[in-house]
């Protein structure tokens, strides 16, 4: 799978270890095809500009996922729900992560990198890389108002 991974600032913030970085090597690890979409470093940056590059990578097909992680998760999450055909899913537990799948066929999990540790967040974006959408009529109706 190619998934188009992007932070703001908080996916370097220390200390180590870095979420960014570990993120994408578990991912590879995986073997999953990861698109770095940024940011590089821990200097100040804006999370919309970030959620804009992986929303652009999965709009255009050069991701089929992806990836999004700042301090709560929830920043990145408003910024990449407004993009049509983003589902964006900022979550804090496996549960919620299986769910966003199952029922929602989120297509960009958001992570938090001041309320997970990196084995949470590790342990989140396996159930979510794991399942598929249920195909439920109830929850293909509701994706669809959605647009």
């Amino acid at each position: 799978m190619r998934i188009a991974v992007g932070s703001d600032h908080a996916g370097f913030e220390p200390p180590p270890p870095l979420y960014k970085p570990s993120v994408i090597a578990h991912l590879e690890r995986l073997g999953h095809e990861v698109i770095d979409c940024g940011t590089d470093g821990p200097d100040s940056v804006d999370y919309p500009d970030y959620a804009e590059k992986v929303c652009q990578a999965l709009l255009t097909g050069q991701a089929d996922r992806g990836v999004l992680i700042c301090g709560t998760g929830i920043g990145v999450g408003i910024a990449a729900n407004r993009h049509k055909g983003i589902r964006a899913a900022p979550c804090t537990m496996p549960e919620a992560a299986r769910l966003s799948r199952e029922h929602n066929d989120a297509n960009v999990l958001c992570l938090g990198r001041r309320l997970l540790t990196l084995e949470e967040c590790l342990e989140i974006l396996d159930v979510w890389l794991s399942t598929s959408f249920s195909e439920g009529e109830r929850h293909i109706r509701r994706i669809k108002k959605l647009g």
